[in-house]
């Protein structure tokens, strides 16, 4: 598990924070390993019924082979190489994706949805070293996941360059492996690139940000690697209303503050 970082305050930056000033979710319990993360370790919605115990799935330490067996007999070298394998998803004709980290994946997702051109958004798990994982397995920071938010735009309608500069604008990107109170691995920063020109205009990107900061950028370029999608309970979070239920605009366009966690 990571250690809890602590660090000077951030500079003065002109990026777009999320508000942490709600109060938490009442949830059951959670191992003191859990209690890092300020972002709610939920299992469904509550007007979502529990899965049957037979569908449920299994213990990331049972994935990982550690005390309960491999899952469905793929083993931990194997389901590492699966997960670390490259994106394989098409996307429609005409259309590219573009894959970034940015912290808790809600508030950076609603952020895409209001880019013109971009014309899906899905949150998800992506540079681990587990085949399928799930949310808890993501959030006790052994599998090394990201958080993660898959965009997939028309180039016609908008440049990969826009979507950089709402990724350097929505994150504080010289905190290493936290964004405010969320703290751990899966909140790191990352640009995650499918083709050469886009790792070229990441690279030139970070490079033009560094020179305005006094801080060193700790975003990581990595090739995409393979995206598995968050439950559906995560998709477009707070457009649906969030925690609270305080549905949020995505509208294209719409500049409207964003309530991280609704």
């Amino acid at each position: 598990m990571p250690s809890v970082l602590t660090s000077p305050s951030p500079p003065s930056l002109a990026f777009v924070f999320c508000s942490l000033s709600h109060a938490p979710r009442t949830l059951p319990l959670k191992p003191s390993f859990f209690l890092r993360n300020s972002k709610p370790l939920s299992s469904f919605p509550s007007s979502s019924p529990s899965p049957p115990s037979s569908t449920r799935p299994m213990s990331w330490l049972g994935k990982l082979g550690l005390g309960f067996g491999s899952r469905s007999g793929i083993s931990t070298e194997a389901s590492s190489a699966i997960a670390q394998g490259p994106d394989d998803d098409v996307p429609a004709p005409g259309q590219e994706f573009a894959q970034f980290a940015a912290g808790c994946f809600w508030g950076v997702e609603l952020a895409f949805q209001r880019v013109p051109g971009a014309i899906k958004t899905e949150v998800g798990y992506s540079q681990g070293n587990l085949h399928e994982p799930t949310y808890e397995d993501v959030c006790t920071g052994a599998t090394n996941h990201a958080e993660v938010v898959r965009v997939q735009y028309n180039p016609q309608e908008c440049k990969y360059e826009d979507l950089l500069e709402v990724f350097w604008a929505r994150h504080d990107p010289t905190s290493l492996n936290r964004q405010g109170n969320d703290v751990g691995t899966q909140y790191r920063s990352g640009i995650y690139f499918y083709t050469p020109e886009q790792e070229k205009a990441a690279r030139e990107s970070l490079e033009k940000h560094q020179k305005v900061l006094n801080r060193k950028i700790v975003t990581e370029i990595l090739p995409a690697k393979k995206f598995y999608r968050a439950e559906e309970y995560h998709q477009q979070y707070l457009e649906k209303g969030g925690r609270f239920g305080f549905k949020q605009s995505a509208v294209k366009g719409c500049n409207d503050p964003i309530r991280c966690y609704g």
